[in-house]
């Protein structure tokens, strides 16, 4: 099981994250968005994760979209299309956290019920 946990280190859903692979013993690579970003194919291989259970990639974008983040409004009126490379160049307007297991399953926010079912 390969996890990655998306995330800033002043997030307190990140940290409970963290927290909770940490107290199962399970290995995790922690990627801080402030410092590293996330890649172009790491953020389509989470888009489709997320499709598969909300329906579509939009539906799937506008999950991963902090609507409390200060520059919500940056993204807010964008076209559809317009709005998945926004989110490459701002990553901080990403929900926190994303966590990936490997390129099969992705969830978004603190989700230990989902998580425990991918043991």
């Amino acid at each position: 099981m390969a996890i990655q946990i998306f995330g800033n280190s002043k997030s307190f859903d990140t940290k409970k994250a963290e927290r909770w692979f940490a107290e199962r013993r399970i290995p995790v690579q922690v990627v801080n968005l402030k410092d590293k970003g996330i890649s172009n194919g790491e953020l389509d291989s989470v888009i489709s994760c997320l499709a598969k259970a909300c329906g579509s990639r939009m539906d799937a974008i506008e999950e991963l979209i902090d609507k409390n983040a200060k520059e919500y409004a940056s993204i807010a009126y964008l076209e559809d299309s317009a709005k998945a490379q926004k989110l490459l160049d701002n990553p901080m307007l990403l929900k926190q956290p994303i966590v990936r297991n490997g390129k099969t399953a992705a969830t978004v926010g603190y989700c230990p019920e989902v998580w425990e079912g991918w043991k």
